[in-house]
């Protein structure tokens, strides 16, 4: 096969029984994809070609509505009698199955980072009213050491649709007790099945074993599972906490959303953090700072993390200058924690505190290629996140815009401040 559409072929990276997937290149957006190809004809019976074609219209009904930089983009899709096609964004990294072996288990804090970002993904989905449904290992691929992507949105339930939904879809490893007695779904079930995922991923094995799908089937209804300490004794108590609250059999000890089992996941990184006294940030620990910040409070989650990978962060000792009087700038800052003070020719402007910005007219006014205006030094330890002018610039136009709409929010304040102090004199 030499072309797809418009798409050309340039090799097969994958099949399965009824689909196969190839790597091919858009020529008109001049980048690579990947194209799950289905062929309708190899697959049996009526029945299993109605229940084909449903979950394939629910795939290809996402396409550009599930935008995050950690869901695999679907781009375009194409239902025809003789081939069927799903056009999707191309993660060249392979899917986590690799590392459910139990040689080839990655550390604990990559495990932890990776869920983490799995939360927030599946948490983004269903706010669009999506929920998975299949999640385990093979639907998630790994790009870098910790960016993930989850992908096959084939068997999503969208809970605002009037379709029926189709029951019994899922892998029955990692199905939640609800998914298996084919209850009303919600969140949770994608949960649970999160759950399973980072249990196998610390540990290289399944919670539950078993012989065939109805043994499996009963041991997650019933069954408890051991915890994973017990295969891997370096997991801590809290991680050992959070798969099994995560894994919970009824929905009211379970987490009730995605937000409190991100929480949980970050207080672990954080907390190695603190007694490893790492300097280095984690994506969790970026991520939940930006969003905890005044000035990013517009920002969507997908935008926090695009201002995170345009950023650099940099632990600073109290007295470290940051910004010199008369030099002409190309970045601005913003205190994820600690204080500044603000200097001119040796005199006291201000002093800033967590969640402040400054140097920003570097970026406002760059044109006329004004100098800095005063000097900025650390006065306590602090956490700096500087952004330079020209990774700004290639932004998406909405991250920008919000920039813009917060730099203005910053410059009216102060200059009603500035008012304020006027008409007291």
């Amino acid at each position: 096969m030499e072309r797809i559409g418009k798409y050309q072929v340039v090799r097969r990276l994958g099949e399965g029984a009824t689909s196969e997937v190839y790597l091919c290149h858009d020529p008109f957006s001049d980048r690579d994809v990947a194209i799950k190809v289905v062929f309708p004809d190899t697959i049996g019976d009526d029945e299993n070609r109605k229940l084909f074609r449903k979950l394939f219209i629910t795939e290809a009904s996402l396409a550009g509505k599930l935008t995050h930089p950690h869901i695999v983009q679907i781009y375009d899709a194409v239902v025809d009698e003789g081939i069927s096609y799903v056009v999707m964004e191309y993660v060249d990294g392979g899917t986590l199955e690799p590392y459910t072996n139990p040689d080839a288990l990655l550390p604990l804090d990559r495990i932890v980072e990776i869920i983490f970002k799995c939360t927030r993904a599946l948490d983004f989905a269903n706010r669009a009213d999506v929920i998975h449904r299949d999640i385990k290992p093979a639907n998630i691929l790994l790009h870098g050491k910790t960016d993930i992507k989850i992908s096959d949105f084939g068997s999503a339930l969208i809970t605002t649709s009037m379709v029926t939904q189709v029951s019994g879809i899922g892998s029955p490893a990692y199905m939640s007790p609800q998914q298996i007695k084919e209850h009303p779904l919600n969140l949770q079930t994608d949960i649970y099945s999160l759950g399973v995922v980072m249990y196998q991923l610390l540990t290289g094995q399944l919670p539950f074993q078993a012989s065939n799908n109805f043994s499996m089937m009963y041991q997650i209804t019933n069954v408890e599972p051991q915890p994973p300490s017990s295969l891997r004794p370096e997991i801590p108590a809290a991680v050992d906490a959070i798969v099994r609250r995560a894994m919970q059999k009824e929905l009211e000890q379970r987490y009730a959303d995605w937000d409190q089992f991100s929480d949980d996941l970050s207080a672990v990184i954080s907390r190695e953090a603190v007694e490893q006294k790492k300097e280095s940030f984690a994506d969790s620990e970026k991520f939940n700072i930006l969003r905890g910040l005044p000035f990013f409070a517009h920002f969507s989650d997908a935008e926090l993390w695009e201002v995170m990978r345009i950023s650099s962060w940099e632990y600073c000792k109290p007295g470290k200058p940051l910004m010199f009087e008369g030099q002409t700038g190309d970045f601005f800052c913003l205190l994820a924690s600690g204080e500044v003070k603000v200097m001119k020719q040796g005199k006291l402007l201000n002093i800033l505190s967590t969640g402040e910005c400054f140097g920003e007219m570097a970026y406002i006014s760059r044109d006329t290629g004004s100098a800095r205006s005063a000097d900025v030094v650390t006065l306590s330890d602090a956490r700096v996140i500087t952004i330079r002018n020209e990774d700004l610039d290639r932004a998406s136009d909405i991250c920008r815009h919000k920039f813009d709409r917060a730099f203005m929010a910053i410059l009216v304040e102060r200059l009603s401040l500035s008012n304020t102090r006027l008409i007291g004199v």
